[in-house]
């Protein structure tokens, strides 16, 4: 019988590249410096890489870049600083609950899943930290978690949702959104719940 396939190598440019990437996210906020050119400088790297091993072509490099999705992004963000200019950072401020007891920061974490379902996660957590910067770092962290646990229930949720339905598409996987919501729905709160709780005990150990 023929010998199984050897499984293929693993794409350890690629993953140095990626890692040097995340740590240039790192030392770049600490030098105050915007985290994107840092992501840019991964993506030149691994992009010069396969153009020099002949592996891509200038076209397919500017297609795997997605310039219908980055100006999605781009509209997306114009629309929701519109929206919080014109009294969505008022209502937020007011319907915020203050302290940093369980049910505050349980409140504060929904509010975060909620807005992110609704207006994407990046825009959410650009909107909600200014507004709990002044509460402590429990507010702050219930806003992270609610922005990233919460982001389940659309499509628009979150950019790695996103991402990950246009990669399905593409390979044939398509995924109902009343399934998705579903889903969504079981393990938005058996998941965040406890993240909170986690939190709210930590902060009780720690002080903050």
């Amino acid at each position: 019988s023929p010998d199984p396939a050897e499984p293929p190598e693993p794409p350890l440019f690629a993953l140095i590249t990626v890692g040097c990437t995340l740590t240039g996210f790192v030392v770049a906020s600490v030098l105050g410096i915007a985290p994107a050119w840092a992501a840019l400088a991964g993506a030149l790297v691994l992009a010069v890489r396969a153009l020099l091993r002949r592996r891509a072509t200038p076209l397919t490099v500017v297609r795997s870049a997605a310039p219908a999705f980055l100006a999605f992004v781009l509209a997306l963000g114009v629309v929701v600083r519109a929206v919080v200019d014109h009294g969505l950072a008022d209502a937020l401020h007011r319907v915020l609950p203050d302290g940093s007891g369980l049910l505050t920061l349980l409140g504060v974490a929904a509010l975060a899943a909620v807005l992110a379902n609704l207006v994407n996660n990046l825009p959410a957590v650009l909107v909600l930290l200014p507004l709990t910067a002044g509460a402590g770092p429990g507010a702050v962290l219930a806003v992270l978690l609610g922005v990233n646990i919460g982001p389940n229930l659309t499509y628009a949720g979150s950019l790695a949702t996103l991402l990950w339905r246009r990669i399905a598409q593409q390979h044939g996987h398509r995924v109902g959104l009343g399934e998705f919501t579903r889903l969504g729905l079981l393990t938005v709160p058996a998941a965040l719940v406890p993240a909170v709780v986690a939190l709210w005990l930590s902060l009780r150990v720690v002080g903050g």
